[in-house]
């Protein structure tokens, strides 16, 4: 009985050691796959020598790829936007652990709805005035800045749905959408500044094609996210190496810069998503509030939930 227990023991022990070793780190699809290897991996190329760990880039056509592998234990460590990160926490053993911090030493980024230099429409207003006629290009439905802080800022706000608002609606990632408004294939789209000044560097004449027509209020910006199933001493090897990342480097400086004009990263938690919470709760309560279908005793229940959840956020 006693070698029989040795033996569960060792390969229980033996499991666990692989899954250490083995980390696949989840990259969101916020552009082409090859401009993102090209960005992150001398980053995970750092890591897997200075943890030990064998670091292998994971991507996905969409965001929801990246929470559904943390659900399966197929990543084990991801960059993700604050609300797929929110998504990844609640269904998907996600825990936030650091968060960027940008070089020029501002704290967070923005969302912006943008057309083609030649468009007449130069506002908000002036896009949501004629959306009947206008094709929409909207982000990904787990991306903070392409589809959550517009859908509620841009959209919830002005009682519209942008679903039904517009006369073609489509969903892409932030690069698909401001090319397909610099070409003309959509009127207006979804984007942030992150992905903005990356085109501007990548495809500078793209680039001018684009003008921003709204700014959202700034948002937090994004947080990397660990499967807290782990061992521990893999967390620690893998915080140790993010924390101290690009703090006196100069190669590694310049690499946190090309991923995203980043100085590194520094502590967080899944505190950093009350925020992302409240805004989520605040679209739905909207959309509620809106439902004409809704009996009145059902609308006011729905509505109490809502509130309650977003009291205990405060």
């Amino acid at each position: 009985m006693f070698k029989k227990l040795c033996t569960a023991l060792a390969l229980g022990l033996g499991l666990s050691g692989a899954y250490a070793q083995d980390i696949n780190f989840g990259i969101i699809s916020t552009e082409a796959t090859q401009n993102l290897k090209a960005d992150w991996q001398p980053l995970l190329d750092d890591m897997a020598k200075q943890t030990g760990l064998k670091i292998r880039a994971f991507f996905a056509p969409d965001y929801a790829g990246i929470i559904e592998g943390m659900r399966f234990n197929k990543v084990q460590v991801a960059w993700l936007g604050n609300k797929s990160a929110m998504e990844a926490v609640d269904r998907a053993n996600g825990e936030v652990f650091a968060q960027m911090v940008n070089a020029d030493g501002t704290q967070g980024y923005y969302s912006h709805l943008i057309v083609h230099k030649d468009s007449p429409y130069n506002t908000l207003d002036d896009v949501l005035k004629n959306g009947k006629s206008l094709s929409f290009g909207n982000g990904d439905p787990n991306s903070t800045s392409g589809f959550l802080v517009p859908g509620y800022y841009a959209f919830a706000q002005n009682k519209i749905d942008a679903k039904t608002h517009f006369k073609v609606v489509r969903s892409a990632n932030h690069e698909t959408n401001a090319l397909a408004v610099a070409n003309k294939q959509v009127d207006v789209a979804t984007n942030n500044s992150e992905n903005l000044e990356k085109i501007r560097e990548r495809q500078p004449e793209k680039f001018k094609e684009i003008k921003i027509v709204w700014t959202s209020p700034l948002i937090a910006l994004d947080p990397l996210v660990l499967n807290k199933e782990m061992p521990e001493a893999t967390k620690a090897k893998i915080k140790e190496f993010f924390y101290n990342y690009a703090k006196t480097d100069a190669r590694e400086k310049e690499i946190v810069m090309k991923i995203s004009k980043l100085s590194g990263f520094k502590p967080s938690t899944n505190a950093q998503l009350t925020p992302i919470r409240q805004l989520d709760l605040f679209g739905k309560r909207n959309k509620v509030e809106a439902d004409a279908t809704l009996a009145d005793a059902d609308k006011r229940t729905r509505l109490a939930e809502i509130d309650q959840q977003l009291a205990s956020l405060k």
